[in-house]
């Protein structure tokens, strides 16, 4: 992790310093430890959220505007909201931790360095719906991630935060840390849900959603690990406080994840609404003065951006008003020197290997847009197979059984909107190469 960890931007105000919030623990001294946690506020939050009224935090979380940091960009208040008030049923709080996305790296930083702000958080939020189980599911290869948080949730026990009447509060909370197969799949929330009762991780069929039927067909509520790690802070500081930060529609701050072609790789937190320009100065600029040439503002399945779209807000609206999403703020970035066609054609690879296979048009589709990408990247594709990758693009996009096939289309369908003369080059190239051969081939049969 960089210095610039501690540090960010606030939207539109050039390099005014923000005061960290999510991060303001990573640099501490053992910032994972329970000791380190309390001495910073920690739990905190949770005596004051346990002495309200479950609907009272609720209504809080919709006032402070908070919105899902996993990409969707759904208000968070509102999502809890769809949980039923009676207690015919038991209520789960999910926590989907199975970070897969290519570029997307904020969420295990977060969990290693400051696993009791999740925890805090999830206490929080199941006390706020009525839930008395919480599952984290973390992707299985972040191994010292699932160590750091198992160790997390045992000093939390040992403390009374966690288990049978926490803080003398008559509210009880088991919390399971799960390790998922590191299945790309397992990031959409109901083929997670799958995974934790167990079966093969693949998308269900909604509705019913899983407020109404989720894990053992029991109301659920899922939620991305920096979304929940923001509630205690926003008991503590109130709506009006995290509305201060980031933009209307937009508020709070936020975790950006800069990788690639720049100076100071790292985890930048800065206010939703701040800009590339002002990322790329807290991150030292791009890599050996090398100019930007294309990047993503939340991840491989967002729709690409150039360097005409430094300025852009990143915030939910900003980025879609744009052309793209925010997604989960991964932003990968690329210098001329790189390839467009290749590395698109490295991102439908993984798509085309993560498909779970439920549903015909992403499982055939990301096949088939890799085979002719590798095609072209490898200089035999023709001036058709562009047409041929949008075509395709176009019967996967809204009609697979979840957002995979979405995002597989993205990279695509943005590269060549974007870059289109790349794409057609390695055609041309082709061509002159038949040309070639076809010459060759002719003088030979001359002389023979």
């Amino acid at each position: 992790m960089s210095e610039a960890n501690t540090h960010g931007t606030t939207a539109g105000a050039g390099s005014a310093p923000l005061t960290p919030v999510l991060t303001r623990r990573w640099l501490s001294p053992e910032s994972w430890s329970l000791r380190t946690y309390e001495q910073l506020e920690g739990y905190t939050a949770l005596r004051t959220a346990l002495a309200a009224h479950p609907d009272q935090i609720t209504e809080l979380v919709k006032s402070a505007g908070l919105r899902g940091r996993g990409g969707a960009g759904f208000p968070s208040g509102v999502k809890w909201g769809f949980m039923p008030k009676d207690r015919s049923r038991p209520h789960y709080l999910v926590i989907n931790a199975d970070e897969g996305e290519p570029g997307t790296c904020k969420d295990v930083p977060l969990m290693m360095a400051d696993p009791h702000s999740l925890i805090e958080g999830c206490v929080i939020a199941a006390y706020a719906m009525r839930a008395n189980h919480c599952m984290i599911y973390v992707r299985g290869e972040a191994l010292h991630c699932i160590r750091r948080l198992h160790h997390a949730v045992r000093e939390a026990y040992e403390a009374g935060y966690l288990g049978r009447n926490i803080l003398d509060s008559g509210f009880d909370l088991d919390v399971v840390v799960h390790a998922g197969a590191g299945a790309y799949i397992c990031g959409e929330e109901t083929a997670l849900l799958d995974s934790l009762e167990g079966k093969r991780g693949q998308p269900r069929l909604k509705p019913p959603f899983p407020a109404q039927a989720g894990l053992y067909s029991c109301p659920t509520t899922v939620n991305n690990v920096e979304t929940i790690a923001s509630v205690p802070y926003i008991v503590n500081g109130g709506a009006e406080w995290f509305r201060s930060m980031g933009r209307e529609k937009s508020p709070g701050p936020k975790i950006f994840s800069l990788s690639g072609h720049v100076e100071r790789p790292g985890q930048y937190e800065a206010p939703l609404g701040t800009t590339l320009r002002e990322l790329l100065d807290l991150a030292g600029g791009m890599k050996d003065g090398i100019p930007l040439k294309f990047w993503t503002p939340g991840g491989s399945s967002t729709p690409l951006f150039t360097a005409d779209h430094l300025d852009v807000p990143l915030d939910f609206e900003g980025a879609t008003e744009a052309g793209s999403m925010l997604g989960t703020t991964a932003l990968m970035i690329f210098n001329e020197t790189v390839s467009v066609p290749w590395a698109v054609m490295k991102w439908t690879q993984f798509y085309e290997h993560e498909s779970c296979g439920k549903c015909t048009p992403c499982r055939e589709g990301c096949f088939w847009m890799a085979q002719v990408l590798e095609r072209m990247v490898a200089g035999r594709g023709t001036e058709e197979d562009i047409d041929t990758l949008l075509d395709v693009c176009d019967n996967v996009l809204g009609r697979s059984f979840c957002a995979l096939g979405d995002g597989a289309v993205s990279p695509i369908t943005s590269g060549i909107k974007y870059f289109r003369e790349e794409f057609l080059a390695l055609c041309e190239s082709n061509r002159g190469q038949d040309n070639t051969q076809d010459r060759e081939s002719a003088l030979a049969g001359v002389a023979r």
